[in-house]
């Protein structure tokens, strides 16, 4: 998953110790070191191929890390590099959002726009091969390379998907990720649609605007607010986009050993662009970290009904930490916290409405008529606009073939005016 930008700085201390010092304040037994330097030694004179002590060093410092959680790295000096072209939103790449556990690969989410959204890739497609080169026993880190390259070169991906493998054949090309998306889904009733597809540095500020351009057009009425395959990313741009939905109160807070990893952010009215009007998040099981920040706060505040189907359940903050050979650990530190003080780590946010992703069929040539149509029928009693078959309009009706979930939601907000409105 993404790395939440939350940066703590690395402390170096050099301490000159003698044996039995180190045996009385280390918390490793020396003999344990020992064990270590063997091993290291044994790996330099009797292994296969020729490695030098660098990386031998590498190998074990990534080995220590990731043994801890999916979402701990070692990076090196050059992997750190490319890490943060990722960060920055520009890189060339397909464009794809995985996770590595047990061994297998899987996709979370294709990003909207991106060759692999493009190539037909779906949320939990398992990755078996890159190019000639098996997953099973990669890092997160050297996958994630393997996938980059230059622009206008191609990666092919075999995909196990349903116990069938397919091969895909994917161009790279430049990815610049724009977060937002907006539009009126019904705008003779006020309701809008934003679509998020992960949390980019920027993407609270993109948010608050596209509210403040909807606004512009008219009042809005009711938002429909899409995280769906929604990966995560920065997390104080999931704090601003809940402020902008919500005036008061604690938003999401973090808890971890260190005290740097204790933190709280809480809502502000001066920041809140759109306080009252009804609001419908939809999530799946491919929304994620920052995502599920937006959601659960937005669910503790009774500010939004959550919709879909329950999330990933990633409850954790990773802190990248410098090294002074310009090498870093990218390390779990905390555990975020909804309002109400649930933990969503492994569990995640079950919506209020769960409503499955469905195909559905609308026939395109139902044949109906209406009472206007029969030849005599009586007029309107009180001169109201007749109304004939070739009226009905079929919008309604062709979104719920292409999209059920967000069909649902939109239903839901053209009937609150109609619920809530005093007798």
């Amino acid at each position: 998953m993404r790395i939440i930008n939350n940066i703590l700085c690395g402390v170096a201390l050099v301490l000159t110790v003698t044996p039995s010092m180190a045996e009385e304040k280390s918390s490793i037994p020396l003999e344990e070191i020992q064990s270590f330097v063997e091993t290291f030694e044994t790996i330099r004179e009797g292994y296969v191929e020729d490695l030098d002590d660098r990386a031998i060093l590498d190998k074990a410092l990534k080995g220590m890390v990731a043994a801890l959680d999916p979402h701990s790295n070692y990076l090196t000096s050059e992997e750190m590099k490319e890490f943060e072209k990722v960060t920055s939103g520009n890189y060339a790449g397909i464009g794809v959002e995985v996770e590595m556990a047990d061994n297998v690969l899987t996709i979370v989410t294709p990003i909207d726009g991106s060759p692999a959204k493009e190539a037909g890739l779906e949320p939990g497609d398992v990755v078996v091969r890159i190019d000639s080169q098996l997953v099973s026993g990669m890092s997160l880190q050297d996958v994630t390379i393997l996938m980059r390259g230059e622009v206008g070169t191609s990666v092919r991906l075999d995909v196990e998907r349903d116990g069938q493998i397919k091969e895909y054949e994917i161009e790279r090309r430049l990815i610049d990720e724009s977060s937002i998306t907006s539009k009126w889904l019904d705008k003779d009733d006020g309701i809008a649609y934003i679509r998020l597809s992960q949390f980019q540095g920027d993407s609270g500020e993109e948010f608050a605007s596209a509210i403040k351009q909807l606004k512009q057009d008219q009042p809005i009425e009711g938002v429909i607010l899409d995280l769906r395959n929604n990966p995560g990313g920065v997390l104080q741009s999931a704090v601003s986009i809940v402020d902008s939905l919500v005036d008061n109160g604690m938003i999401v807070y973090t808890d971890g050993r260190h005290q740097l990893s204790k933190t709280e952010f809480k809502a502000s009215k001066r920041a809140t662009v759109l306080p009252d009007a009804p609001v419908v998040v939809m999530i799946n099981e491919g929304s994620a970290s920052a995502s599920e920040v937006v959601a659960g706060a937005l669910q503790d505040h009774k500010r939004a009904v959550i919709l879909g189907t329950e999330s990933f359940g990633k409850g954790t903050v990773q802190t990248v930490v410098p090294l002074t050979n310009g090498a870093a650990v990218k390390l779990t530190t905390a555990l975020y916290f909804t309002p109400k003080g649930r933990s969503i780590q492994a569990q995640g946010i079950r919506p209020d409405i769960i409503i499955p992703q469905a195909d559905i069929t609308v026939p395109d040539d139902a044949f109906f008529i209406k009472e206007a149509e029969l030849k005599g029928h009586i007029s309107n009693g009180t001169g109201g606009e007749e109304r004939t078959s070739s009226d009905v309009q079929s919008g309604l009706s062709q979104l719920a073939a292409s999209d059920f979930q967000l069909f649902q939601a939109l239903t839901i907000l053209q009937s609150v005016p109609k619920l809530t409105k005093k007798l």
